[in-house]
């Protein structure tokens, strides 16, 4: 795909696309070469309220449309999505720089999504209570919460804005999507499949000024339910304001996951999983491995290991099919991660990197050896190809580095010992782990963090429950 063909796209309001009303025009630049694409036109105040105005009535016409249509309706639009993914996968890889084969990946990964909660929105199921008096029944029954809005970051735009699209749709919420500024057109393209198959307003996009979203959205009586992923800074100020509406709220904060390498673990099959999982998307993942605490006996051999197969990844343009590895997102990314890895050297720790191109918003990756506990890299996000290693003595000394931390998202653990397994499963303080493995996000388990994690779950059962009220019935003849 030619970048002359790439479009900025419209918003979805109450079933048509139109243009932005806004003052404001913000520009969608490709990270690869710092061009700018297109500019995109930003939400009034009126096109918010439009929305608003058309959610209300859009809910309560597909609440009542029974779980088998939407299921139906919302697998013809995953067969529409995956009909179109190649293009799709190609303007991701444009407006958010992250080689192609992992823009398809993602948008394999965003029908699966759908699909999934497509298929549980017919088993959404209540519960009979045995009655306390003759002549009586108590039931449980599940009804969706109502109109929901949410915001999803530039990072996996189509994953993380599937996440909350198929729990909403599936339950019989209608939704208005607030997708990121940085990534517009591949969101839009995926809620185009979607949308086709809905009623109007049932399924709504915009791009806007995001504090005067969230301010909108979550003023609004209209407004049941809110989902947002992103930072712990802004999730902490969507939370007051949720609080404040008593407006119910699921956060997904970012991560800065732990590593545990114990004395038994196999290097040679666990590195090479994780410098792949480190990398992809630039380390641009919020359950990228990222602190690695590694047994003293292997620590040598580990950092020898790790820093030369992150060295020989292949930096370039995403739509170059030999790039392994894509630039970060922005100028912005670039320069606070070059800071970042400035004062961990300067706090003591050593840089083992490679090389970056000079055009574009590349970082090279970076491993940080023998990082002090409390250095920078060790306790802020990198959100970036920045990798920590630190060796331990104990395992419980390796566990309580790990949860010495305010992100508890995802964890990895890498050992044969059963001991060793209980010990961390038990007391590592992450929403999810993953033993000899790094699969800690599928659609049928839920998926969420602790502490500065954020709270409640995506995907899974769990996932669904999050757009549902929960409703007693006490009849009596």
């Amino acid at each position: 795909m030619s970048t002359d063909l790439y479009r900025c796209p419209d918003l979805l309001i109450a079933g048509t696309w139109r243009r932005g009303a806004g003052a404001h025009r913000m520009p969608v630049v490709n990270p690869a070469n710092a061009e700018m694409l297109g500019e995109l036109a930003l939400a009034s105040a009126q096109d918010l309220q439009d929305a608003l105005d058309a959610t209300g009535p859009a809910f309560e016409q597909w609440r009542r449309v029974p779980a088998h249509e939407r299921c139906a309706r919302l697998e013809r639009g995953v067969a529409r999505l995956r009909e179109q993914s190649e293009h799709i996968a190609r303007l991701l890889t444009l407006e958010q720089g992250k080689p192609l084969a992992e823009a398809r990946a993602e948008c394999a990964m965003a029908a699966d999504l759908i699909k999934w909660y497509a298929e549980e929105a017919r088993r959404v199921y209540g519960r009979v209570i045995p009655a306390r008096t003759p002549d009586s029944r108590m039931t449980v029954l599940k009804s969706p919460v109502g109109p929901v809005a949410a915001f999803s970051p530039w990072n996996f735009p189509l994953v993380l804005s599937a996440r909350k699209l198929g729990g909403a749709l599936a339950a019989g919420c209608s939704i208005i999507l607030k997708g990121a500024e940085e990534t517009p057109a591949s969101v839009a393209a995926m809620v185009d499949c979607l949308h086709q198959e809905l009623p109007p307003g049932v399924l709504q996009l915009v791009y806007g000024v995001p504090a005067e979203v969230s301010d909108t959205f979550i003023a609004s009586p209209t407004i049941r339910k809110l989902s947002f992923t992103g930072s712990v800074p802004v999730g902490r100020h969507l939370a007051q304001q949720a609080g404040r509406h008593l407006k119910r709220i699921t956060l997904e904060l970012g991560g800065h996951a732990p590593v545990i390498l114990c004395e038994d673990a196999d290097l040679a099959r666990a590195v090479p999983l994780l410098v792949a999982q480190k990398f992809r998307n630039a380390g641009q993942a919020c359950l990228a491995p990222t602190r690695f605490y590694v047994a003293r006996r292997l620590y040598g051999d580990f950092l020898d290991a790790f820093s030369h197969a992150s060295q020989s990844l292949r930096l370039g343009p995403g739509l170059d099919a030999q790039t392994q590895m894509g630039p970060v997102a922005n100028g912005r990314r670039q320069a606070a991660l070059t800071q970042l890895i400035e004062r961990t050297v300067a706090q003591g720790a050593r840089k083992l990197a490679g090389d970056a191109p000079d055009a574009g918003h590349f970082v090279a990756p970076t491993l940080l050896a023998d990082v002090p506990h409390d250095a920078a890299a060790m306790q802020e996000e990198p959100f970036g190809p920045v990798a920590c290693a630190l060796p331990f003595d104990t395992l419980d000394g390796a566990i309580a580095m790990a949860n010495h931390n305010p992100y508890g998202l995802a964890g990895y653990l890498f050992t044969d010992s059963a001991r060793a397994i209980l010990a961390v499963s038990e007391r590592l303080e992450v929403g999810s782990l993953a033993v000899n493995n790094l699969g800690v996000s599928v659609p049928e388990a839920p998926f969420g963090g602790v502490k500065d994690s954020g709270y409640g779950s995506e995907s899974g059962i769990e996932g669904m429950e999050a757009f549902l009220d929960t409703r007693f019935l006490h009849c009596a003849a």
